[in-house]
């Protein structure tokens, strides 16, 4: 296998961060990080980061879309060009996200995602997250109300066959809500509760179930109340509760992520994008699921009535983001752009982190801007 090393970064994983160091891969795993000043060994390839940081690849585990195409689209480029995309903000690793529309159309998304499995170039698939089609019709955000419909586990399992699920969005509080996160677990797979009118009463009984898991949280969700805290309470209360947060300072204010920040421990955040087509693109019109959009400021609403549509966020400025408004450490911030989401998966020993076994997948990033310059997939430079 041959040998490369990343030399004269800021190698910041989490936990750790180590100036001037240097990051050993070898084959598509990291052999180990070696302190500045440390003896290396020969390599057949050197990599100058030129005291840049060095983070471990970032994961987003809801990703509707970017660069002009939805994962949705009917198009056998659509993931091709969304994966390219996802490349260029360091996410090494992403779920994509389909939305609320009729189960064959959601199947031949998955098929989609199946074709792309078989040639990952660009950034590589975890497994697909179901956003809908399971949710409150009083909770649409910028869902279709035409292909809404009750909780099917059959109708999962037909969909996970053709191409692996990872996580479903659902409304709790829909009628079997609890023995949905029941039978979504044994399928290996993560219930999360979005879109949801779910008060906090009628959330205990599928916490109890073993849900833990909240999607975009605060938004399209029960608000905190005095006398029901509803989804966001419950968020805040139960430190085993996964949050989404979309850390763009449009869909939560600046200061309710510091309230998130103070309250939550931070391996419970996890850092997404949300993003739709209009991502990587210049503000205009767009779409979402048959929906107009218009994009202003790089914020996306829907025509019809304003509601916020998806996301222009990338990765890498919501790790910027994370930092700046929680006041921590990047080396804290940092599991929340990948590590976290990759114990909820089940590869928290194998990914997410620059340490000896894990993959290598490595990114570059600007310190002043957060651009990112570089990006590494199993120890392939990609980018």
């Amino acid at each position: 296998m041959k040998r490369g090393i990343i030399l004269n970064g800021v190698v910041i994983s989490a936990g750790e961060r180590l100036e001037g160091a240097a990051v050993v891969i070898c084959g598509d795993k990291v052999e180990r990080v070696v302190p500045a000043g440390g003896p290396l060994p020969a390599a057949d390839w050197l990599y100058n980061a030129n005291g840049r940081y060095v983070f471990p690849g970032f994961v987003d585990v809801h990703a509707h879309g970017a660069a002009g195409y939805d994962i949705t689209d009917d198009d056998p480029k659509a993931v091709v060009a969304v994966a390219e995309a996802k490349l260029a903000e360091g996410v090494t690793r992403f779920c994509p996200t389909t939305l609320t529309l009729p189960e064959a159309q959601l199947a031949a998304a998955l098929g989609r995602v199946a074709e792309y499995r078989a040639d990952e170039r660009f950034s590589k698939v975890l497994g697909v997250h179901l956003e809908g089609p399971f949710i409150n019709p009083g909770a649409l955000g910028a869902q279709n109300p035409d292909y809404v419909r009750k909780p099917d586990i059959e109708e999962v399992k037909r969909l996970h066959a053709i191409s692996p699920v990872s996580h479903v969005t659902y409304a709790a509080e829909l009628d079997g809500g609890a023995d949905f996160a029941a039978a979504l677990l044994q399928c290996g797979i993560v219930p999360t509760c979005g879109h949801s009118k779910c008060g906090y009463a009628a959330f205990k009984e599928v916490y109890a179930s073993g849900l833990r898991h909240l999607t975009h949280f605060c938004n399209q969700m029960t608000p905190l109340h005095h006398r029901d805290i509803g989804l966001v309470g419950a968020g805040l209360l139960h430190d085993d509760i996964r949050i989404e947060l979309i850390c763009d300072k449009i869909h939560v204010s600046p200061e309710m992520l510091a309230i998130i920040f103070a309250t939550k421990p931070a391996e419970a955040v996890l850092l997404i994008t949300d993003s739709m087509r209009a991502s990587h693109l210049p503000d205009g019109m767009s779409s979402l699921g048959g929906l107009e959009v218009i994009v202003k400021n790089g914020e996306a609403r829907l025509v019809k009535d304003g509601a916020l549509a998806g996301s222009t966020l990338r990765m890498n400025i919501a790790l910027k983001n994370a930092a700046e408004v929680s006041g921590k450490p990047l080396e804290e911030v940092v599991a929340m752009a990948g590590h976290n989401q990759a114990r909820e998966l089940g590869l928290g020993e194998r990914l997410g982190r620059l340490a000896p076994g894990y993959a290598a997948d490595v990114v570059i990033v600007n310190p002043a801007t957060f651009a990112v310059d570089a990006v590494f997939v199993d120890g392939e430079q990609r980018l």
